[in-house]
């Protein structure tokens, strides 16, 4: 599965053992994997301010969640021919989304522990907008360019009637350069060919004998030229309309259809470019995860997978890489790192406010195995620390305890901080 719960409890004896007896439940039913999430020693200022922050960052979390989900969007659309190839284009710091999750370690160097909470929870903020307003840019040009370039292939699939002609018609259909000759396009019935090829030199005076050609066809009827005296022009659309046979607007100007031409070739081009996968190889290098300590680690320490190179290295060497494919890929890499982040901060903002000061808890990290255990799942954590929350806890156990105002159940409280992450809805 591709969701995690994120989990705290106090890291007391008493808690410390609760974990455990979580780690060996939960392997033992094979219900969940669960890792040591590490999360730095912040200063926690006052708890009024973390209240406020506990809002702030309730808010934050749901529009990181959002932006991610449509940068990731941004990527399939860009991608349109290349689907298959998305999963491996939404990377964090270099590694699939689920390594970095299970092997998250906060990023000291960009947002120092060392700052007041308020601080960091700033840099977050002015980050993941800084990232929106550039998205709300890049992807509006981009439409633009896929609008203008649908309108011209609009134009180019449509019939006779409607479709442009500058990739129909050539120079020899034309007579060009002439005072007093014009060539027209006329749009005839496929019923009416046999009637076009009789009347068209008598529809008007000073029509060219034996100048009509069929240049292309749709399944309504053919595009004919005809050759014409200039002065005779309004008198043969006339006449022509009597007869069903529909002259189309149409002069050749060279300059005109080449500049069409070329501005087809360019929206194309410019389209492709956007999402052009890259020729070069990403480096293979030492794991990018800065090393902290962690104040209780009673689950151990897993290995952490090797990562690739930093965003900013890999946004400079992605030569071959469309200009917005190469910056959704970099930036929902940092978008994603800071909403994972912000999961940490609200873990501590949260662990602080309800076990109370000195810090001191313990978060883990559950990746349920199946969706038909979660269920099963909560019952397990409920009743492992049903203790943290004597009397909630037993409301959820015994429904026929009622607490007058309170609503719960095991679907929407727990007796412990927890948070969710749901990378299926960047699938």
């Amino acid at each position: 599965m591709s969701e995690f719960w994120l989990i705290s409890a106090p890291g007391d004896q008493e808690n410390l053992q609760a974990l455990e007896r979580m780690n060996t439940v939960t392997a033992k039913s094979n219900l969940s994997y669960n890792t040591k999430f590490s999360i730095p020693d912040f200063k926690v200022g006052t708890l009024d301010s973390l209240v406020g922050l506990s809002d702030e960052l309730g808010k934050l979390d749901t529009f990181a969640e959002s932006l991610i989900k449509k940068m990731a969007q941004s990527v399939v659309e860009v991608m349109e021919d290349a689907k298959g190839k998305v999963p491996e284009n939404l990377l964090a710091n270099g590694v699939d989304l689920t390594s970095f999750v299970t092997h998250f370690e906060w990023d000291m160097a960009k947002y120092p522990a060392k700052q007041p909470l308020v601080s960091v929870v700033d840099t977050l903020a002015k980050q993941l907008a800084q990232i929106e307003t550039d998205l709300k840019s890049r992807t509006a040009s981009y439409n633009t360019l896929k609008t203008n370039l649908d309108n011209l292939e609009k134009k180019s699939m449509g019939n006779l009637f409607t479709r442009t002609l500058s990739d129909i018609v050539s120079k020899e259909d034309f007579v060009l350069g002439s005072e007093y000759l014009v060539t027209l396009l006329v749009i005839v019935p496929k019923p009416s060919y046999a009637q076009w090829q009789k009347t068209y030199e008598s529809l008007s005076d000073m029509v060219v004998p034996r100048s009509t050609k069929l240049i292309a066809e749709d399944n309504e009827g053919g595009l004919f030229t005809v050759t014409l005296f200039r002065k005779v022009i309004e008198d043969f659309k006339t006449k022509a309309k009597e007869n069903k046979f529909t002259v189309r607007e149409f002069y050749y100007d060279e300059k005109e259809i080449k500049r069409e031409r070329e501005e087809m070739s360019r929206l194309l081009s410019d389209k492709k470019q956007q999402y052009q996968t890259s020729c070069v190889a990403l480096k293979k290098g030492s794991s990018t995860f800065p090393d902290h300590k962690v104040k209780v680690t009673p689950l151990g320490n897993p290995a952490r997978p090797t990562a690739g190179q930093t965003d900013r290295e890999r946004e400079s060497e992605g030569e071959g890489e469309g200009p917005l494919l190469r910056w959704l890929k970099v930036n929902f890499s940092e978008a994603f790192i800071a909403w994972i982040h912000i999961k940490a901060l609200r873990v501590f903002v949260e662990s602080v406010l309800r076990y109370g000061l000195p810090v001191n808890f313990q978060a883990v990290l559950l990746q349920p195995h199946k969706k038909s255990s979660t269920k099963r799942l909560r019952e397990v954590l409920n009743s492992v620390f049903r203790h943290l929350d004597q009397v909630a806890a037993a409301s959820i156990l015994d429904a026929s305890v009622e607490i007058p105002g309170l609503q719960l159940s095991t679907q929407d409280y727990f007796p412990y901080v927890y948070f969710r992450i749901d990378l299926s809805l960047l699938d």
